[in-house]
């Protein structure tokens, strides 16, 4: 795990006593679901199944950690394994490790400053962080802090505010846009309902409860942001500010994105200058047509399995894809929690992975310390399974790595039957 350095001996008493502290906790996280237990403690009840919840009953939520079970490794032997590479390469970039950030919403809710924590540690560790349009953070202070984050935008309904934002994200120095093009509507998440989430937040005695009961939350993140930065609002779903995090009457208009099509597409790619990246495919023939629109990129998703409930799983969906736009970057994104999950990604033909909601557990518990301590552990555990498999860098992945329950039982059958019958 990194250790921070403060540049002076005369650094306060107390900040010197939290990052031991946060060292303390930190050594008894040893994987990224650690992380989400330690938030589960850590945040009120609303807000951690906001981060943790999926949508109705969670069929492609659960589905998407089930898949990674369907690929099984066939690990090489007697290979020298002693230095291995992580470097890749992606858009033109090149990163320390083959996976990511991907966009977490409301992640100043969650974490205090959580977008910035979470682009800092990306800077520091040399991965890609792809900053949500629904944060709360200005994204021209995330710019600030790393130039080489990519933002994700929820497109406003009319042109003239799409094209509003995107002079924005522009001015503000972002180089990759992603178009993240599977929430036509706003999804059913019954279990933020149920534990008392909307956004805006409605105020209740329930929640003024669930914040008391989690102080350290409540004094750490949601009263030090109103200290110093004031109420949070919804600042980057258009050119200018959006409605606050906390009303009683206002409402968060999102029924406007269900007017984006592929026509908005071709006309954002001619606005657009910089690199342009979809995601949320999971369809070969929108693969085809978002590579015939002139994207430098896609990430196959189906938004964590918080948007349209009995989605494919992306790793399923992913092959295909590839062989869609064998031309084009294949991103994938939705279920990871290991370093295994990782290689059985890029083994199946994506060229990156995102991670989101382990990175999110990690700053609400932790901070930026957190998040740096939760990339070191898939770090390392990806390193380390590159050398049980008997690969030595990323590129030496492929599908000759991975068989299926159902290969594996053919094989079983026809050496069974060759054996029968004396062939």
């Amino acid at each position: 795990m990194t250790t921070y350095q403060h540049g002076h001996n005369n650094v306060p008493r107390i900040i010197r006593w939290a990052d031991r502290r946060n060292h303390r906790r930190l050594s008894r996280i040893l994987s990224l679901d650690d992380f989400q237990h330690a938030a589960r403690r850590h945040l009120p009840r609303a807000i951690f199944a906001y981060l943790a919840g999926g949508a109705e009953d969670n069929h492609s939520f659960t589905a998407n950690r089930s898949s990674f079970t369907d690929f099984w490794f066939k690990p090489k032997v007697l290979v020298d394994v002693s230095t291995r590479c992580l470097e890749t390469t992606l858009l033109g970039e090149r990163y320390a490790a083959p996976f990511g950030v991907s966009p977490l919403g409301l992640s100043a809710l969650t974490a205090y400053r959580g977008d910035i924590v979470l682009s800092q540690a990306s800077h520091r560790m040399n991965l890609p962080m792809i900053m949500s349009g629904s944060s709360l953070i200005p994204l021209e202070e995330v710019a600030a802090v790393n130039p080489r984050a990519w933002f994700q935008a929820y497109l406003p309904g009319t042109w003239d505010e799409t094209e509003a934002l995107i002079e924005r994200v522009k001015r503000a120095g972002f180089e990759t846009l992603v178009i993240t093009v599977d929430t036509p509507v706003a999804a059913n998440r019954e279990n933020n309902t149920r534990a008392g989430f909307s956004t805006p937040i409605r105020p209740s005695l329930r929640l003024a409860w669930d914040g008391v009961s989690h102080p350290r939350w409540l004094f750490g993140t949601f009263f030090k942001t109103i200290k110093r930065h004031g109420l949070p609002h919804f600042e980057n779903n258009y050119a200018s500010r959006g409605a606050p995090i906390l009303s009683k009457h206002v409402d968060r208009d999102i029924s406007n994105r269900g007017h984006l099509e592929w026509e908005r597409l071709a006309r954002i790619r001619r606005l657009w200058s910089g690199k342009l990246v979809v995601k949320g495919i999971l369809c070969p023939d929108d693969a085809r047509r978002a590579c015939g629109a002139g994207v430098d990129g896609l990430i196959v998703s189906n938004h964590g399995g918080r948007q349209l409930d009995g989605a494919i799983p992306p790793l399923w969906a992913l092959p295909s894809i590839v062989e869609a736009c064998p031309e084009l970057p294949v991103m994938f994104d939705s279920g990871v929690r290991r370093g295994g999950d990782v290689l059985k990604a890029l083994a199946l033909g994506a060229c990156f992975v995102f991670v989101g909601r382990p990175f999110g557990f990690a700053a609400a518990y932790a901070g930026e310390i957190g998040v740096v301590h939760a990339m070191e552990l898939l770090k390392e555990e990806v390193s380390r399974n590159m050398a049980l498999l008997g690969v030595t860098s990323v590129e030496q992945l492929g599908r000759s790595q991975l068989t299926t329950r159902d290969q594996a039982l053919q094989l079983v059958r026809n050496y069974w039957d060759d054996s029968c019958t004396g062939t």
